[in-house]
């Protein structure tokens, strides 16, 4: 940040009286500039019938991470709550009609100052296709699940959790809330296959 988007002066990094840490502070009028974590939000969206579970990824058309594939998710706007951000981003991105479940996940990325929330999410019908950010819209069973083709830690973790939390399910438990720190970077030389 150079100028200050109240009276267009110059601003500087300093740590302001009674604060702890540096910010962006207008040489001119004083204001204060706090930079904080954004949300992104987004779906698990499943489909179930007759036994078999599958789900709903979309294949990136944009950066990052061209081509590879994502539960459908994206920042939270002004003006809307988590969950009508999950399903806007799953409306958006895959075309999608969903009836939104609870929270699922909670994923701290400090690293690139986000915080990734998955709600679980039911496909009311398969009336999908991919969206402006979408190049392909798939449903996927669990041994079909491109592993080594996912965009984001946090969509891997998810998943995992997710799959996890079937088994569970299926010897008579239930979906958890979970909630973790993902520190490991994307590879950069990772390539689409």
């Amino acid at each position: 940040m150079k100028f200050c988007s109240e009276c267009a002066s110059p601003v500087s990094l300093s740590i302001p009286a009674g604060d702890n840490r540096p910010r962006y502070v207008c040489s001119q009028c004083a204001t204060i500039h706090y930079q904080n974590p954004k949300m992104v939000l987004g779906s698990i969206p499943v489909w179930e019938r007759d036994g078999e579970l599958k789900v709903l990824l979309c294949k990136r058309a944009i950066e990052p991470r061209h081509g590879y594939w994502t539960l459908p998710a994206g920042f939270m706007e002004n003006n809307e709550t988590t969950g009508e951000a999950a399903i806007r981003e799953t409306e958006e991105e895959a075309g999608a009609n969903i009836k939104l479940g609870k929270l699922f996940s909670l994923l701290n990325v400090a690293r690139v100052h986000q915080v990734h929330m998955f709600y679980l999410a039911e496909l009311l019908d398969l009336d999908f296709a991919p969206g402006e950010e979408s190049l392909d819209v798939r449903l996927f069973a669990e041994s079909e699940i491109p592993w080594d083709d996912l965009a984001f830690p946090t969509i891997h973790t998810t998943l995992e959790l997710f799959f996890a939390d079937r088994v569970k399910i299926r010897e008579g438990g239930g979906y958890g809330f979970h909630t973790q720190d993902i520190t490991r970077a994307m590879r950069s030389d990772d390539q689409p296959t």
